[in-house]
């Protein structure tokens, strides 16, 4: 089975590495690219043909919502947003997905969050899972394996 392609774009380089360090552990999964900001995202997107983008919001010089505008013409993959700023039932979800999101999962301790693979870990495998139609009865990383 190929690997899905995976491109991170994040302005933190330890919440860049967190996520890297997660993706990495899925067999079904690799991650191709990342980029600081909106801007270097979409001038990456050509070259990387990523299946799934996650996406921070607060970033500098192009945040998540000006790339959401942009991505949907130059792209197919499915977008999850993963940011501090997205509560479930805020504007700022209703934003990013009338923007074009796929999905938005919040960071569980803010914009820098160690324990997202403690916290969120199982919500994450299944929503990433579940938008590459990737089969869940196949191997998924156990808890302590995610970062």
């Amino acid at each position: 089975m190929e690997k899905k392609k995976v491109m991170i774009v994040e302005d933190s380089t330890t919440m860049r590495l967190i996520i890297r360090n997660m993706i990495n552990t899925n067999l079904h999964l690799t991650v191709v690219k990342t980029a600081a900001n909106g801007r270097e995202a979409l001038e990456l997107l050509p070259s990387a043909q990523p299946d799934l983008i996650l996406l921070d919001l607060e970033m500098p010089e192009m945040g998540g919502m000006e790339f959401l505008r942009h991505a949907r013409l130059k792209t197919r993959a499915k977008i999850v947003v993963l940011s501090s700023i997205a509560v479930a039932g805020s504007p700022v979800v209703a934003q990013a997905r009338a923007l074009g999101a796929d999905a938005v999962m919040s960071k569980p301790s803010g914009a820098v969050s160690f324990d997202l693979a403690d916290k969120r870990g199982a919500e994450f495998w299944e929503l990433i899972h579940r938008l590459l139609g990737i089969d869940m009865a196949e191997p998924v990383p156990a808890k302590g394996d995610q970062g």
